[in-house]
């Protein structure tokens, strides 16, 4: 068995859209899955993922992205918190616990549910900005 046969043979949100694990489905289209976290952070914490396996998002082919955020939106219209926050990560450094691109929909109720967020922000020259502004746009 391949390497990628073998991630989505073993792949618990390729298995929970086969139907082979069960979910709370929420929404699915023709390309996404939507479907409520079993270990929210807060009530309605969902998960939205592209039914094409991939581990990261630049790895996704772009028509598999056409849904993902607006069933995000979606979600957190009806959840109804009015504050939340739209979550993805990608790699383990990063806080990636499943390795197939998902979208996290995070209701923020009050201080102590939904997600807690340290932001260490950095103190960067003007002129390294301006470096890295010219290198990026090089490549993009």
């Amino acid at each position: 068995m391949s390497g990628v046969a073998k991630t989505l043979a073993s792949c618990i949100f390729c298995k929970i859209i086969k139907g082979e694990i069960p979910s709370f489905k929420l929404l699915e289209t023709e390309t996404t899955f939507a479907f409520l976290d079993i270990g929210p952070l807060a009530k309605g914490h969902a998960l939205v993922i592209p039914k094409y396996h991939a581990e990261k998002l630049h790895e996704l082919p772009d028509e598999s992205l056409v849904d993902l955020l607006p069933i995000a939106k979606k979600i957190a219209i009806a959840v109804g918190s009015e504050n939340y926050n739209i979550l993805q990560n990608n790699g383990k450094l990063a806080h990636q616990e499943v390795g197939h691109v998902h979208v996290h929909v995070i209701p923020k109720p009050s201080n102590e549910e939904g997600l807690g967020v340290d932001w260490p922000a950095q103190q960067i020259a003007k002129e390294e900005l301006q470096s890295l502004l010219e290198e990026l746009k090089g490549k993009l």
